[in-house]
């Protein structure tokens, strides 16, 4: 038993070693406020079995105190602020905005047309260019989103699931103009088409067709983009929807493991595309659930990944995930409110290891968030980072009883939801099935019920609440935008190549009757200054479109 603890803790001494060669800690010492010192790593008596076998150290198999071995003493996570309004120009704008105040990763938002593979100039888009997100039809609107912003050296999310494959070839192309090379480009695609089906919406094609473009996206990225994540497999949507922290775990990693099986299928070796899946949960208001969460999660993808499929490379085992604050939590009445919700949940997602986070700004329930909002939002995060004394330690919830208690409470649950998903032939099944949907739409039912009874109380909603309220300065999008983005969109179809369009938009189309690689093809067509429209268009021809249940 003690050999067995001490192997595992030489094996972690051996990895701090290296990772302080890469990432030197922040300090020569950390202390608190008073003087006390505080150490790199708490552990329990070296003779507790769980501790070996189910806890075990930061960086090492399961996972469950983080996949770093000195995770925020090295490197705080990445402020990754989530942004995206109007036009390409002033999206640009609030993103120089964020790095200027110390935001270190871009995270984008697309309007609600580009989601579902609409140009702006479509009558399905008319009234939605540019309102929840920025309007993106072609290249040169890309070009303008990342004017003056190095791509070798910003990460960058894209919250794009169903046109995610034109949105990275645009992003690619971008690059080259910079001059930066594919495989020196870093950031996330979020790519998880079957949580749209489930909770969220923004879907196009039927799943099985999706499904061959994501395992297309694996390959291409594989081979040409090594730094890239494919996919950025999502709880967080899950959770809005109305589902439990349990449910989110669960139906997030049976997705997990569908994509895992649609890849190995179409002829990828595990250990080939693993280490570049992500995942992206949300952060609610119960704090030690949500904290216990992220660890449990953690632990069930690292057993999942090495005992079901396999997989020898640690880097396959390890969750990374970032993590948003939750949408559904914030409140309209009195808004101000909505920034102590995410100090808490932020701190939650911090202290359950997360690799980047959101903050959501506190006017988000009402509109698109100011710039002083923006800015609250990412100072939550720097004082969490700076002055808290959180980062100091790593897990410092590790050997809570509670807190231990409810991760392994958490995986149990999970795991009884997963064997029922793979009773019914796994995640895809289940979606076709509606089983997944069914059961956040009850979960969702019985908790607005609880809230109308008082049961659960959210403050400013059903109790504390005061009768005049002064709305707050809103960000309104200009109207005119849509008539603007329609006429860009017009001249850029009238000043290009249509020939070459054309032609490119046919060999797409061949490709998907064959059976082809759509990757680079699609990537030629963006370069040719084809549209979002044109090229999901073609495929809809081919694939035709989902219709929910």
């Amino acid at each position: 038993m003690n050999e067995s603890y001490n192997d595992q803790k030489r094996k972690w001494d051996e990895d701090v070693e290296k990772t302080i060669q890469r990432f030197p800690e922040r300090k020569e010492s950390f202390t608190t406020s008073s003087g006390i010192p505080v150490k790199r790593l708490y552990e329990p008596d070296h003779g507790d079995v769980k501790y070996i076998n189910e806890i075990g150290f930061p960086g090492t198999y399961p996972y469950t105190r983080g996949i770093q071995p000195t995770m925020y003493r090295s490197r705080h996570w990445t402020m990754r602020q989530y942004a995206g309004f109007g036009s390409a120009k002033e999206t640009n704008e609030r993103f120089k905005y964020l790095l200027q105040q110390g935001q270190t990763g871009l995270s984008v938002a697309f309007d609600l047309p580009t989601q579902i593979g609409y140009d702006s100039d479509d009558p399905m888009a008319e009234g939605e260019v540019g309102k929840v997100g920025v309007a993106i039809d072609t290249l040169e609107d890309m070009e303008q989103l990342f004017d003056q912003i190095p791509l070798d050296q910003v990460s960058t999310s894209m919250t794009i699931n169903a046109p995610a494959s034109i949105l990275l070839a645009m992003y690619i192309a971008v690059g080259e103009k910079q001059g930066v090379a594919k495989e020196k480009l870093t950031g996330t695609i979020q790519n998880d088409i079957l949580k749209e089906y489930i909770a969220r919406g923004t879907y196009i094609f039927p799943p099985e067709s999706s499904m061959r473009i994501i395992t297309d996206i694996f390959s291409y990225c594989q081979e040409n983009l090594p730094k890239f994540n494919t996919i950025s497999i999502s709880g967080y949507h899950i959770r809005e929807a109305g589902a439990t922290a349990v449910q989110e775990v669960a139906f997030t990693i049976a997705n997990g493991m569908a994509y895992v099986d649609a890849a190995i299928e179409a002829g990828l070796e595990v250990d080939q595309f693993a280490p570049r899946l992500a995942f992206f949960f949300n952060a609610h208001n119960q704090f030690f659930e949500e904290a216990a969460k992220y660890r449990a999660a953690r632990r069930m993808w690292a057993k999942i990944m090495k005992e079901k499929y396999k997989a020898e490379n640690p880097k396959s085992w390890k969750m990374r995930f970032h993590t948003q604050t939750g949408g559904s939590t914030l409140t309209a009445q009195q808004p101000d409110n909505n920034i102590v919700r995410v100090t808490v949940q932020a701190l939650a997602a911090i202290l359950g290891g997360t690799q980047s986070l959101h903050t959501n700004s506190r006017d988000e329930a009402l509109a698109l968030p100011t710039e002083d909002s923006a800015r609250i939002a990412l100072r939550t995060q720097q004082i969490l980072a700076h002055e808290s004394g959180v980062s100091e330690t790593v897990d410092p919830l590790a050997g809570s009883y509670y807190v231990e208690s409810l991760t392994d409470e958490i995986e149990q649950q999970a795991n009884e939801y997963l064997d029922k998903i793979n009773d019914l032939g796994g995640a895809v099944k289940a979606v076709e099935a509606g089983f997944m949907q069914r059961e956040i739409h009850q979960t969702a039912y019985d908790t607005q019920k609880d809230i109308e009874k008082k049961e659960e109380i959210i403050v400013g909603v059903n109790e504390f609440t005061i009768d005049e309220e002064v709305e707050p300065e809103l960000l309104r999008v200009d109207e005119e935008l849509e008539n603007n983005q329609i006429a860009s969109t017009r001249q850029a179809r009238e000043t290009r190549d249509q020939e070459r369009v054309s032609a490119v938009l046919r060999e797409l189309k061949q490709a998907a009757v064959t059976n082809e690689k759509l990757m680079p093809i699609i990537v030629k067509a963006v370069k040719e200054y084809a549209t979002v429209g044109e090229i999901a268009n073609v495929l809809r021809e081919e694939f035709g479109e989902y219709t929910a249940m």
